[in-house]
């Protein structure tokens, strides 16, 4: 046995050895084919070659691997690396999420943090590829092509010039909508005949009084029937990428499809609440005016999804403070959002909602749901239920950090109404560390200012 631990001891060191000298010898690894896409951005088309080189390796499932793969050792380590990359972030489709759409602004986010901590490459890749590492100049351009990137794709409109280039943005004041279809779908939304036995309408799990959700660990449909999922808040859901936590409906149209249909939410659909609604001509009427087709699911979804994209709440505490507000936030809130940056937080709590612009795997440092316990549920399998991936098995849409002191409990198991404990879960589970309690504590009271307004009313 001794003999044995030896010779896989002599191995390593060769490889660790050989590998670099190889890799000097015959370049590096052959990676993507990323930069045959087609980049109109100047600033991107001089990152795009660094990324390539140095990042995107073990941040895709296109890598093609080197042939010293094969080697002992080596194979181990680089599969591992891939896969590890992977969880964090498949930089290709993060880079080009297709449609000529810009980087995301997760991918903006991460790129920038690791380059600014000097996290990437890490210290195992540079021992096996000794210039992988960024120099000054690649740095810079970098994170010069991230602000560029963010204040031309991402900023909140009518901002200060200096706040465009931030991770985070403040709220807008209002989307652009069309009010007629918004006043009928706030009727619809908060309308019960949508269910099965006109007991239960949207507004019943996702409140507008009480932080747009309904504050149960799961939602109660028609008859008692309990959901498998902690519902999400309706509030900024405008600001998500997708929606649901495994992202099933595309946007917010699509979303408004679900309840109705689900046996075990509204259990009815659109033909038993169109029979229900020609019953009622002052609303028939009124829908006509504004969808002369009449009823019909995309007419009723629209509605209700142009509704929906009105329930922004900007100015908080947080808000006035990015705008420039010193005095809005205490000492301790500000030193608690200078955390939340330095624990990579906003890594994934991006933008103006401070999340919904990615899927992460929930344990991507421990195993959450071995110290969580209980039976693995199909709502724990997340974004594996749509895609039948295994690699995206517990891998959820991150939730909007907006108003989250107001919308427990939380996680998308609603395990906890502890918002403190939720950091202290994040920064286990997701980010890998233990902190003093001082500063969980200071990150937590930052998250207490994200509680906007709503009509003019600061939610409660």
């Amino acid at each position: 046995m001794k003999k044995y631990i030896v010779i896989v001891i002599v191995i390593a060191i060769i490889c660790a050895l050989a590998f670099p000298i190889v890799n000097l010898i015959v370049g590096p690894p052959v990676g993507t084919t990323i930069t045959n896409q087609k980049v109109e951005d100047p600033a991107f088309a001089k990152v795009l070659p660094i990324l390539e080189k140095k990042c995107v390796n073990c941040h895709t499932t296109e890598y093609k691997l080197p042939f010293y793969a094969n080697f002992p050792v080596a194979k181990g380590i680089i599969e591992a690396d891939i896969k590890l990359g992977l969880f964090y972030m498949n930089m290709v489709k993060e880079l080009f999420p297709g449609e000529g759409k810009p980087p995301t602004e997760v991918a903006l986010a991460k790129i920038e943090h690791t380059t600014l901590m000097n996290e990437m490459p890490p210290l195992r890749y540079i021992a096996l590829h000794w210039d992988s590492m960024l120099s000054k100049e690649e740095q810079n351009l970098i994170l010069s092509w991230v602000k560029s990137t963010r204040a031309k794709h991402y900023a909140t409109e009518g901002i200060p010039e200096s706040l465009k280039t931030e991770v985070i943005q403040p709220l807008p004041q209002k989307v652009k909508v069309d009010e007629k279809k918004v006043a009928l779908g706030d009727k619809l939304y908060h309308d019960k005949r949508l269910s099965k036995d006109n007991t239960l309408a949207c507004a019943g799990c996702h409140d507008l009084a009480t932080g747009g959700v309904d504050r149960k660990k799961f939602s109660e449909g028609v008859g008692g029937a309990v959901g498998p999922i902690n519902a999400p808040t309706v509030y900024n859901a405008v600001f998500n990428f997708v929606q649901f936590w495994d992202g099933r409906a595309k946007d917010l149209q699509e979303q408004a499809d679900g309840p109705v249909n689900n046996p075990i939410e509204m259990a009815s659909n659109w033909e038993e609440v169109t029979s229900k609604l020609n019953q009622d001509a002052e609303f028939t009427q009124a829908f006509l005016e504004v969808y002369p087709s009449g009823y019909n699911k995309d007419n009723f979804t629209e509605a209700i999804a142009e509704f929906e994209k009105t329930l922004v709440t900007p100015n908080s505490r947080f808000d006035q403070f990015l705008l420039g507000k010193a005095d809005a936030l205490t000492p301790e809130e500000k030193e608690g959002y200078a955390l939340f940056k330095k624990y990579r937080c906003a890594t994934c709590h991006v933008g103006k909602a401070m999340g919904g612009q990615s899927y992460e795997k929930m344990g991507l440092k421990a195993d959450y749901f071995k110290d969580r316990g209980g039976t693995i549920t199909e709502a724990d399998l997340g974004r594996y239920n749509v895609t039948k991936n295994e690699e995206d098995k517990h891998k959820f849409k991150v939730p909007l950090l907006r108003n989250i002191a107001v919308t427990q409990p939380y996680l998308h198991d609603g395990s906890t109404d502890d918002l403190q404990k939720v950091v202290n879960i994040m920064l286990k589970y997701q980010v890998g560390k233990q902190i003093p309690k001082i500063e969980e504590e200071k990150i937590t009271k930052f998250l207490k200012t994200l509680t906007g307004e709503y009509q003019g009313k600061i939610l409660q």
